[in-house]
């Protein structure tokens, strides 16, 4: 794997950090709304993550043509889903979207689970910035070398 193959895996890392980033932040905006488009309360959503490889024989690697192929590699965002968790259940018989009853059914959003996410989102990447700075100081102490 060459200097530039590193740089774009922790490429791929950092978008897809960021739109974890970007979905935590959509769903703690969204904690509170009780009715959307489809009419229901809001429901939490969450990036599901795969690796990004081609899988090849290892033969096929060392020709020149297929250089290509380790370009691809890193994590992408496969898709994102809805969290299929309950809706949470509060009484407040004033609300408009109360019930009969007088329960709101509010969004599956936890603000402590998503600040826990939205953190080691965060953490993630810082990591994956260390990392593709670590590929750049050594491709920078490389050239040195040749001096």
């Amino acid at each position: 794997m060459g200097y530039f193959s590193s740089i774009d895996i922790g490429a791929s890392a950092l978008t897809a950090q960021r739109l974890q980033m970007d979905l935590i932040a959509q769903n703690i905006a969204n904690a509170n709304t009780t009715r959307t488009e489809h009419g229901t309360p809001y429901r939490r959503r969450v990036a599901i993550f795969e690796e990004r490889t081609l899988k090849a024989p290892f033969s096929r690697y060392l020709s020149e043509s297929s250089r290509k192929m380790l370009a691809d590699n890193g994590v992408r965002v496969a898709r994102i889903v809805e969290d299929p968790s309950p809706f949470n259940r509060v009484y407040d018989h004033g609300h408009p979207d109360a019930g009969p009853d007088g329960y709101v059914l509010m969004p599956n959003v936890n603000i402590i689970t998503e600040m826990v996410n939205m953190i080691a989102a965060n953490r993630a990447y810082e990591a994956n910035v260390t990392s593709i700075n670590t590929s750049k100081s050594l491709a920078l102490k490389a050239l040195e070398i040749g001096r």
